[in-house]
């Protein structure tokens, strides 16, 4: 069993927040608990609650790391996408492929349910900026704000099922590197930007 280790006040504070994030890339959400933070980082079981009191609140910190760093990896993603709005939005669901795969930390750990009712304004700005950051770079895109939101909620999907179906072993072969798949749900993701209705468009008709 490894040594019991001794930190800093603010450094037992950090590590545990990246001990989460190698966890979470790691074993998933449903493993994810204080306990086992600790052991990664072989402290005592009672070292983490110096810091968080309970496992939603941990997960908040971790929630506000990712909502942040995930959205820096949008904006550079789109800013390397060039000038034309739709690649700028298509290049979010690679931007997602690669943050995910590195860090476990997608959607379902930024807005897990069990975060609902934690009161945590650090990372309601947090989460507030990255969803601007999407609806921004949609309704650039051409699309009124309740088509907007859908068309985040379809590009993230797409972007988060090819992330875990990587995480799952489904692309089998040795050359789906990361880089190759988050490339598949851009191209995907592009697909889907065409063929969204534009505001005014006929139903069941692909726009111009």
């Amino acid at each position: 069993m490894p040594a019991k280790r001794s930190y800093h006040h603010g450094e037992l504070r950090a590590a545990l927040i990246q001990a989460s994030f190698d966890l979470l890339a790691e074993s998933g959400l449903q493993r994810f608990s204080v306990a086992a933070v600790a052991r990664r980082l072989a402290v005592s079981t009672a070292a983490p609650y110096r810091h968080f009191p309970d496992r939603a609140h941990l997960l908040g910190a971790v929630s506000t790391t990712a909502a942040h760093d995930l959205r820096a990896a949008i904006a550079e993603a789109a800013g390397a996408a060039g000038e034309n709005p739709a690649e700028r939005l298509a290049a979010v669901a690679g931007a997602y492929v690669r943050y995910v795969t590195r860090t476990g930390a997608g959607f379902h750990v930024i807005f897990a349910a069990e975060l609902y009712q934690l009161h945590d304004e650090a990372r309601r700005e947090q989460t507030s900026a990255l969803m601007t950051t999407l609806i921004d770079l949609a309704t650039a895109a051409g699309r009124a704000y309740r088509e907007a939101v859908p068309l985040v909620e379809a590009t993230i999907a797409i972007g988060h099922g090819y992330a875990s179906l990587y995480a799952d072993g489904f692309f089998a072969r040795k050359d789906a590197t990361v880089d190759e798949i988050a490339n598949r749900a851009v191209d995907a993701a592009r697909t889907l930007i065409s063929d969204w209705p534009r505001p005014g468009a006929p139903a069941g008709r692909r726009p111009a």
